[in-house]
């Protein structure tokens, strides 16, 4: 049985990861502070972390790095309500593993726990997403369209990671709305067609087809020779 240690502050957010990861066959221990997640990570005693960026006495992106010059190599999950490319991509470059914006879907936090802590010896994981001219590198946080860089957003780029990895299929709003955003279908929001434009605007509106009460396909779009 894996064991997940996690670094969270806020009692509400805590107690809902430890519930949801014993329910899930884990044995999770909760501290709140850094300094203790710094202790306990250290020990050896645990197979992953989930990182907050915002503990007290020292903060996650401080905690990470004190980790990783002590040559610990434990698998680290961020979990940050800090939206921010710029945030996240310290995170990921500080030697943090993956990371998860705040609100989640604990279905997609477990999903992410269990591809950490696969077996050795399977198949690596994909860290470039490809379809048409399109391409997004997992690890640098980079998009592409055909051969330009283009900047997004962390929403921006969840978004497109889900059309990405759904390429071709029909992905409703409500669908779209809680594997993004982790919310529960609100017939009122139409958050979903507004990143949908800004994705538009900045990668190609062929990229993006509306079916027409159903939702959004992404269309594979060849680059020109």
């Amino acid at each position: 049985m894996s064991r997940i240690l996690i670094a969270e502050d806020e009692p509400r957010i805590a107690s809902f990861i430890e519930k949801g990861l014993r329910a899930g066959g884990f044995t999770p221990t909760v501290v709140r502070d850094g300094p203790s997640a710094y202790d306990q990570a250290m020990s050896g005693g645990h197979d992953l972390l989930l990182l907050d960026i915002g503990l007290p006495l020292m903060d996650g992106f401080a905690l990470l790095r004190r980790l990783r010059e002590g040559a610990s190599t434990i698998p680290v999950i961020i979990l940050t309500a800090r939206g921010s490319v710029t945030d996240t991509v310290a995170g990921l470059q500080g030697g943090a593993d993956d990371y998860m914006a705040k609100p989640f879907q604990f279905e997609e936090l477990l999903a992410r726990i269990r591809l950490r802590l696969r077996p050795e010896g399977r198949a690596p994981e994909v860290s470039v997403l490809r379809y048409g001219d399109l391409a997004l590198d997992l690890r640098s946080w980079r998009a592409m369209v055909a051969d330009r860089t283009v900047e997004l957003s962390a929403r921006e780029f969840a978004l497109l990671e889900t059309f990405l990895r759904n390429a071709g299929l029909v992905l409703s709003r409500e669908q779209l709305l809680s594997r993004v955003w982790g919310y529960d279908f609100d017939p009122g929001s139409n958050i979903v067609d507004v990143y949908v434009g800004y994705l538009r605007r900045k990668l190609g509106a062929a990229h993006f087809e509306t079916v027409r009460g159903a939702g959004y396909r992404l269309v594979e779009v060849l680059a020109e020779p």
